[in-house]
């Protein structure tokens, strides 16, 4: 297949046109042709919550990940517009400088109602990247604040990016988004309260009881001014080799790997349910029903289970 080899010499309209495919699911045995070329990239998340200045900050730490001749595909994941359903492209016209590089791929995605921070498709298209020859691939999500946690199950370094104003650290914790973090930064740290704001921070991983190996760090950068970019590009690649020399590397993979077929699971299920098992004209009369109140929707789903599990009809 010509798209296939051009895809895997690192050809970029290939790539594209790969990605596209694969979001739009026209060739679902792609994914398949690709896989055994994937296992590696690094992946690198970037998270946080609205306005850290994570895309100043993937902008700030691409040149460093690209010495050494490597390749970093990007994908950004942008808000969805709430008219055309596309992205909003902000990331893509920031990054411009950046895609003119030979060595660096960026590809903006639409949510398009997904929660956890990412766009439904973004980890088979980290996939591709992975193929695709990248050493690197940086995630970078949407900033909907507390709930982005898809972002662990596909990156193997979580950077987790706060500001000043991020408010109380403590809250944040209890909120879970900084449970996935392997390094903590406070972006913007020239502004008032940033020293405060890391204080605070150490003293709230210093209260946890767990017994881990990886002690976070906890950086202050300002990204547009390119300081402390140096120290969390070397913190990456330190973590990177950590993983590596422990072996958690291949443990966590392995992990990732139960979770993603897990959840394909749950989306196969979904499909094969809406599609080949209900019945949608006798759902239909079943909904009539529970709207004038002479059944209930725990009545329509158990009646719906026991024909998916017990082959009884609906």
């Amino acid at each position: 297949m010509e798209l296939l080899q051009r895809f895997l010499k690192g050809d970029k309209p290939a790539i594209a046109r790969v990605i596209t495919k694969i979001e739009n699911g026209t060739d679902p045995k792609l994914l398949e042709e690709i896989f055994p070329h994937t296992g590696n990239a690094y992946f690198i998340g970037i998270t946080g919550p609205p306005g850290a200045g994570k895309s100043s900050l993937v902008n700030a730490i691409v040149p460093k990940l690209l010495e050494n001749n490597k390749k970093v595909g990007i994908i950004a994941v942008d808000p969805t517009s709430p008219f055309s359903g596309g992205a909003l492209l902000g990331d893509r016209i920031r990054m411009n400088d950046l895609a003119l590089n030979e060595n660096v791929f960026i590809r903006s995605m639409a949510t398009r109602g997904s929660l956890g921070g990412l766009a439904s498709k973004t980890k088979d298209i980290a996939l591709v990247l992975d193929a695709a020859g990248f050493d690197y691939v940086l995630i970078e999500t949407v900033g909907v604040g507390q709930i982005e946690l898809d972002i662990a199950q596909v990156c193997d370094t979580t950077v987790v990016v706060l500001v000043p104003e991020s408010g109380d650290a403590i809250q944040a914790m209890k909120a879970g988004i900084l449970e996935v973090a392997d390094i903590l930064v406070v972006n913007k740290g020239d502004r008032s309260g940033a020293d405060r704001l890391i204080l605070e921070m150490k003293f709230a991983f210093e209260l946890r009881d767990e017994k881990i190996n990886w002690q976070i760090p906890i950086l202050k950068t300002v990204a547009i001014e390119n300081q402390g970019i140096e120290k969390l590009a070397s913190t990456v690649k330190f973590h990177k080799e950590y993983l590596e020399r422990s072996g958690e590397i291949e443990i966590e993979r392995k992990n990732k790997l139960v979770l993603r077929v897990n959840e394909l699971i749950e989306e196969k299920i979904k499909t094969h349910l809406h599609n080949y098992i209900i019945d949608q004209k006798q759902l239909k009369k079943m909904i009539d029903k529970a709207y004038e109140r002479k059944i209930t929707p725990h009545y329509i789903t158990d009646e719906i289970v026991k024909k998916m599990f017990l082959k009884k009809e609906v």
